[in-house]
């Protein structure tokens, strides 16, 4: 794959050459089990610790406070199912989340439901931000739990998790923020968010498949998914995957070095491909936050088209982006971000995600402009959907 024709970075990141070249020795030299007694098991051992280090480095937490799990849906189920615990599950415990939720988060709260709790649903306004006045008004005594996502894989809408997780603990209810979206992106810090627990994914910051996170403030308790030898403080037993483990760490340094550069020339790019589109493409709507957005992602339902359509004519020419979210892609149902924002069913299916990363580049995006505009028109032109009748926002 051309990487300057890759627009799906929120889908997924290719592995940076350092961190792959970091995890090699751990598949076949060094592939001691780091349970065991002897030397070769002590370096395993070692390995992982220096990678927890490295991802609390990251966020701003203790190395005792980072679980390390199969992947971002893993830690996000953990955080809400292992807060479940017996002396919260008598007296109609209540849940908190938000309309825009990632599935990991959103399904596992309607499976609790389904258990006997009480969930609120929060809506969202037209940008896709929670207000946090409606969450003060859904906030009870009962309320055990808030999860709320910390940006938006679809829209790149930024939450105000500070705010929001202030006013859930004036409640005693434990706050979690899915910030897969955000870790080794932007700067992000667990004391001054005041989370009690955070999931991360690997694949998201150029780190391995597989891999993930859970930050867990010290003194909050959880209960495992899984019973087995006790791995990971008794929360998640199995084996650890020491180069998958070695590999996130290795990316969590790499980002923490070299964040600003990258947020800086990503912007720009970002910037120059909105402007670009805007300029060729009449009746557009913007999906999502200029002020509160992520400086990578931008969002836009281009009218009178199925934006499938488009992923398709724009993959035979060699281009990679998304309509909606991957994890959903197959869907034939709306966007539930895009629903939740207030698009209808025709401009939800027309939206497309464009996501860029590290290896974005002026001649890529110039590229996809080239292309973008014809695709668009010739679509058009046989759209079902009417006629465009001017130039959108």
């Amino acid at each position: 794959m051309n990487l300057e024709h890759y627009f799906d970075y929120n889908a997924t990141t290719p592995v940076d050459s350092r961190v792959l070249e970091e995890m090699i020795p751990w598949f076949s030299r060094d592939f001691a089990n780091p349970s065991s007694f002897y030397s070769a098991a002590s370096a395993a051992r070692r390995a992982i610790e220096e990678a927890r280090s490295r991802m609390a480095a990251l966020i701003g937490s203790r190395s005792d406070e980072i679980l390390f799990t199969m992947g971002g849906t893993e830690a996000d189920n953990l955080a809400l199912l292992g807060c479940v615990h017996p002396e919260t599950a008598a007296g109609d415990p209540h849940i908190i989340t938000s309309a825009v939720e990632h599935p990991a988060v959103l399904n596992v709260c309607r499976a609790l439901e389904k258990r006997g709790m009480s969930l609120t649903v929060l809506p969202v306004d037209s940008e896709g931000r929670v207000n946090p006045e409606e969450l003060r008004k859904a906030l009870t005594p009962r309320t055990v739990l808030v999860s709320i996502m910390h940006a938006n894989n679809e829209t790149g809408t930024i939450q105000p998790v500070r705010e929001l997780a202030s006013l859930a603990h004036e409640k005693g209810a434990l706050f979690h923020t899915d910030a897969i979206q955000t870790v080794g992106r932007i700067p992000v810090d667990v004391e001054e968010l005041g989370v009690d627990l955070m999931s991360v994914s690997a694949h998201k910051m150029y780190g391995p498949k597989g891999m993930g996170a859970l930050f867990r403030r010290r003194g909050v308790k959880l209960k495992p998914l899984m019973w087995g030898g006790g791995h990971e403080s008794g929360l998640r037993s199995g084996t650890e995957n020491v180069p998958g483990i070695v590999g996130m760490g290795r990316a969590a340094e790499i980002a923490r070095e070299e964040m600003q550069d990258v947020m800086e020339n990503v912007a720009s790019l970002r910037d120059r491909l909105y402007l670009g589109i805007v300029e060729r493409i009449p009746e557009l709507l913007f999906n999502g936050s200029r002020k509160h957005g992520l400086f990578n992602t931008l969002n836009v339902s281009i009218r009178h088209i199925e934006g499938e359509a488009v992923l398709a004519m724009l993959d035979a020419e060699g281009f990679a982006l998304a309509s909606g979210s991957a994890c959903s892609s197959k869907s034939l149902d709306p966007s539930h971000v895009l629903s939740a924002i207030g698009r209808n069913h025709a401009d939800a299916h027309g939206s497309l995600r464009f996501s860029l990363g590290r290896h974005s580049t002026a001649a890529g995006v110039d590229a996809l402009l080239d292309v973008l505009p014809p695709v668009v028109k010739r679509l058009r032109a046989i759209s079902p959907f009417g006629k465009p009748a001017g130039r959108g926002r």
